[in-house]
């Protein structure tokens, strides 16, 4: 794909995120980064508007279902009987993907995914592929690395294709480009597209049919698919891509070769598994009572779609996670992206804030997990305190995943980590004077009464600004005003 230079690359359509060296450790903490995205007020008004319009799409769907707890709780159960199982599984699903005509490859981190895919497109002769959306490779930067080799990929989902042709990285989970509003894409399409009509408006079926056009010639020419897998059986080998243009299903059927990048806990046991599934994520993710298109093969058919098929199982840190008892459940996300949708967090910074290919709450517990947190300045340190810990994520994740639980345990293993190495730091500090005030009755009674002269600072019953070190608190947020009455002088004089 084409790259900014020249003129172009100063118009702010053009100035996105550049592409990372790690897609999982972008660079700053989330801090500094939240605060730039705190500035970009066109942001905040584009991701408002594509996120209450998802939630309310969700909401009416899901309010459909009489049985939606029980799905979620089924969904819950089986990806935990996964994870309880995973090895025994993965043996399953290689067995039968191999009796079926297929590959398996292992890849224990990015290197070797990468390293591996690289070869097998080049021992086609081919010196480009055509792909399907997939987290998984995003997570390996495998676009990145097979144009170091001379390999050009080719996003055919119309929001990564947007997302390419503007050099930029994505931002969310299911609609990668949601950061971006019509008229920006209708100017990538014109300076980026080559073959975009020159009369092309923003109307949204105009700049589909645009992209529709543009890779058409693509898909009947490419020789190798990439993909990803949104699911695979164990009992049967089968894999399963649900998507909503119909680019996968061109992908995954019109090429010679498919290579397929999977996470190795996309697992289910056996077939019937998927019937939870199919219900829980279209109506998470898109809103929808079912998926557009749902595609299923099972190794190789003569004669029938893709004559060669591998499958690359992807660690990059997933054992890591499976070995923390209370971190695992991570692991049981399906990419739907129903927390990010309810996040008042995300909301406001939006994805790159995150510095992570994954964003938002299901990022802040799973990126940290899959690098490891190397240190207190590691920037994936950061990550769990991006929240409110409001609880909305929890309530709309279909598969169940406690993600506040996970926040505050990633949280404790960085306080543990700072105590294990005696590193003293402010808040350390604070906590410690906190829980000095909070463990006597006296003391507390005292800081509640100090507390009343908080009211001369406030305006219409907030405190907006406060002297330091009260303003690390009043910088980012207002405080609500002291009570007149502190409840201990309530309970006194009514009790």
């Amino acid at each position: 794909m084409s790259t900014a230079t020249g003129p172009a690359s100063t118009n702010p359509v053009f100035l996105g995120v550049p592409h990372p060296r790690e897609p999982l450790r972008w660079g700053d903490p989330f801090p500094t980064a939240a605060r730039a995205a705190l500035d970009d007020a066109q942001l905040r008004r584009n991701l408002g508007h594509a996120t209450s319009t998802i939630r309310a799409k969700r909401a009416r769907v899901v309010g459909e279902v009489p049985d939606w707890e029980e799905l979620r709780d089924a969904g819950a159960a089986l990806k935990a009987t996964m994870l309880a199982h995973l090895p025994e599984l993965l043996e399953r699903l290689e067995e039968n993907v191999t009796a079926r005509g297929g590959v398996v490859h292992w890849a224990r981190d990015a290197a070797e995914a990468n390293a591996i895919v690289t070869d097998l497109v080049k021992a086609t002769g081919a010196d480009e592929v055509v792909k399907v959306k997939s987290m998984a490779t995003q997570e390996i930067g495998l676009d990145e690395h097979l144009a170091s080799q001379g390999i050009a990929a080719f996003e055919t989902d119309l929001a990564e294709l947007i997302v390419q042709l503007a050099d930029d990285q994505p931002s969310h989970i299911l609609v990668p480009a949601i950061h971006r509003n019509r008229a920006e894409i209708r100017e990538i399409f014109l300076e980026r597209m080559g073959d975009a009509p020159a009369h092309l408006t923003d109307d949204p079926a105009a700049l589909a049919e645009a992209a529709r056009l543009h890779l058409r010639r693509k898909f009947l020419s490419a020789r190798v698919a990439v993909s990803g897998a949104n699911f695979a059986v164990a009992d049967t080998g089968t894999l399963a891509v649900v998507e909503s243009e119909g680019n996968g299903r061109m992908c995954l059927t019109l090429p010679q070769t498919l290579v397929t990048v999977m996470g190795i806990e996309k697992l289910v046991p056996s077939f019937e598994d998927l019937e939870v599934f199919l219900q829980l994520l279209p109506r998470s993710s898109t809103g929808e009572r079912m998926n557009p298109y749902t595609s299923l093969w099972t190794g190789v058919t003569p004669g029938d779609g893709p004559q060669e098929f591998h499958l690359v199982l992807l660690d990059n840190g997933r054992t890591r996670a499976l070995a923390d008892d209370v971190g695992r459940d991570a692991l049981r996300c399906i990419r739907c992206s129903a927390c990010l949708n309810v996040c008042p967090v995300y909301e406001r910074v939006g994805g790159h804030a995150y510095q992570s290919v994954y964003p938002g709450p299901i990022g802040a517990i799973l990126t940290p997990q899959l690098t490891g947190v190397q240190s207190h300045d590691d920037p994936n340190a950061t990550l769990p305190y991006a929240s409110t810990l409001c609880g909305a994520c929890y309530e709309v994740c279909p598969v169940k995943i406690d993600i506040p639980t996970l926040l505050v345990h990633l949280r404790a293993r960085d306080v543990d980590e700072d105590h294990a190495r005696h590193r003293p730091t402010g808040w350390g500090a604070a906590m410690r004077a906190a829980s000095w005030v909070m463990s006597d009755g006296r003391r507390m009674g005292a800081a509640e009464r100090a507390s009343g002269a908080g009211r001369v600072a406030a305006r219409d019953g907030q405190i907006r600004s406060l002297p330091f070190p009260g303003s690390l608190w009043t910088g980012a947020r207002d405080l609500p005003a002291p009570p007149k009455q502190p409840f201990r002088r309530w309970w006194k004089e009514n009790r």
